[in-house]
């Protein structure tokens, strides 16, 4: 597994479901996360802080397989 630690820009829904596909943008790198993506559109905001793990696929781009936020500042 490959890690990345970042600021988290462009949050995107691409496809709305039961287990909904999110792609975001960390230092540049398009990222992609099904696993835990409502968890993660509730907890993560542009700007914030995040270290990622995951693998590259067949498009390079990564697929997240855990994630954690450093600096969770809640906007409400």
């Amino acid at each position: 597994m490959i890690t990345i630690k970042g600021k988290v820009t462009k949050i995107k829904v691409i496809k709305l479901s039961t287990r909904p596909l999110i792609h975001f943008k960390v230092n540049n790198i398009s990222c992609l996360i099904a696993s835990h993506s409502l968890n993660f559109l509730y907890e993560v905001r542009e700007d914030n802080n995040i270290v990622i793990a995951g693998n590259y696929n067949n498009k390079n781009q990564f697929v997240v397989k855990k994630y954690c936020v450093v600096d969770k500042v809640m906007k409400i």
